[in-house]
């Protein structure tokens, strides 16, 4: 079965070139232009995992976040956020507080993209299955790339 992945991105060229790279992948892709889309959208068809871009209309992706947390179908969904180059958040801080897996700067290469996201959901299956225990959320080491850490 493949794994299921929301991309949210209000720039359609991004969407776009990280779509293609996923269904190469062997990813069942959906995609949404902005963070409102994304939760509806969610609340039909549930991701693995989701990539959000931080800055965008009607519901940015904090704010996708922090739904995403209040709720209890999607608040261990792993969460990959992307960042616009002059737009520095602090990576640490948002890992804890929103629950973010990892943190990808823009722009970035689609195949980092995949690698990463392939590795978080490695990452999360094998955490569970040898601990039976869902990996800690918003553990991010200072680049905002996922610790491997378990809660017991």
């Amino acid at each position: 079965m493949s794994k299921r992945i929301l991309l949210c991105d209000d720039e359609i060229h991004i969407i776009k070139a990280a779509e293609i790279k996923f269904r190469r992948a062997g990813f069942d892709v959906r995609c949404a232009s902005d963070g409102q889309m994304a939760w509806e959208t969610m609340q039909e068809w549930l991701p693995d995992i989701l990539v959000t871009d931080c800055q965008m209309p009607r519901l940015n992706g904090i704010e996708l976040c922090q739904r995403c947390r209040e709720c209890v179908t999607t608040n261990s969904l792993p969460i990959v956020m992307l960042t616009a180059k002059g737009y520095e958040l602090p990576r640490e801080e948002l890992c804890r507080e929103y629950g973010l897996t990892a943190i990808l700067p823009k722009p970035f290469s689609p195949r980092e993209l995949v690698h990463t996201v392939e590795r978080i959901l490695e990452q999360s299956c094998a955490a569970t299955c040898s601990t039976g225990v869902l990996p800690t959320l918003g553990e991010c080491d200072t680049n905002g790339m996922p610790l491997a850490s378990c809660t017991t």
